[in-house]
């Protein structure tokens, strides 16, 4: 199925541009995944963005990941609650003193309950950490339906906006192969 997708980039050109989200009432504990682990991460990929659409990984080789995960300009996030991975996301260090957030999101069940808030506050401030002039992500109509505002409401700004047709599955492909009936 072809789609109209707007993919919308955003930028922080300071620190001082963050608007830090609340604590959430549920605890949460950050930690970073320090060991490439490939199953890690299409674990979260897929457990993340299965709803989403998120389809461009999905037939990475085990090998592709590894290679991806070995860079030293790549770091990976994850939230936990009650020892169950809530969320992930993936800081990439880039050209020109940039860092991306490159993958960003809850798994389902924990969306809604003051967490991404809270997330992505603590991957622009480790952004910051990485010695960056500029942090940024992108979003598109394909991801949750509060992302974008997340990313405004933390004090990102729209820079640049595109819309391009996209051919995709009939429906997001789930965490797994058959998730869905």
């Amino acid at each position: 199925m072809r789609r109209s997708v707007t993919i919308r980039y955003l930028e922080m050109l300071s620190p001082q541009e963050l608007r830090p989200a609340r604590l959430p009432s549920t605890p949460v504990e950050l930690r970073r995944a320090e060991i490439p682990c490939p199953p890690l991460n299409r674990f979260l990929y897929t457990a993340v963005g299965g709803d989403w659409y998120w389809v461009d990984r999905l037939p990475w080789s085990y090998a592709q990941w590894q290679a991806y995960l070995e860079r030293p300009e790549l770091e990976t996030w994850v939230a936990f609650v009650a020892g169950t991975p809530a969320g992930y996301f993936e800081l990439e260090r880039q050209p020109e003193e940039q860092v991306e957030i490159a993958y960003f999101g809850l798994l389902p069940q924990f969306i809604g309950r003051g967490i991404g808030g809270w997330l992505l506050t603590a991957a622009v401030q480790r952004a910051w950490e990485m010695d960056a002039r500029r942090v940024w992500v992108h979003t598109c109509t394909l991801d949750g339906p509060t992302a974008l505002q997340n990313y405004l409401s933390r004090g990102f700004r729209l820079y640049r906006e595109e819309t391009t047709e996209v051919e995709l599955p009939d429906q997001p492909p789930g965490p797994w192969q058959g998730a869905y009936p």
